[in-house]
């Protein structure tokens, strides 16, 4: 069985949708997984990403972030 653990969960300010971030732990020793859980209301959207995509994705995403920097 496999393990999972909380790393952050947090609500989006616009649209309310509550993120899950969790690690998940293969018992049988398989490769690590980053689990993105995105409710809306009832329904579920899970991603289960592998390291690589999780550091492009994040490289990507903090790029684009970092563009608005000074014009809050």
């Amino acid at each position: 069985m496999s393990q999972i653990s909380e790393i952050e969960k947090f609500r989006v300010p616009l649209g309310g949708q509550e993120i899950e971030l969790q690690q998940i732990e293969h018992a049988e020793g398989g490769m690590s997984m980053l689990r993105i859980r995105i409710r809306e209301g009832k329904r579920f959207t899970i991603f289960d990403v592998d390291p690589v995509t999780a550091k492009k994705w994040a490289r990507t995403m903090n790029e684009w972030a970092s563009s608005f920097d000074g014009h809050d």
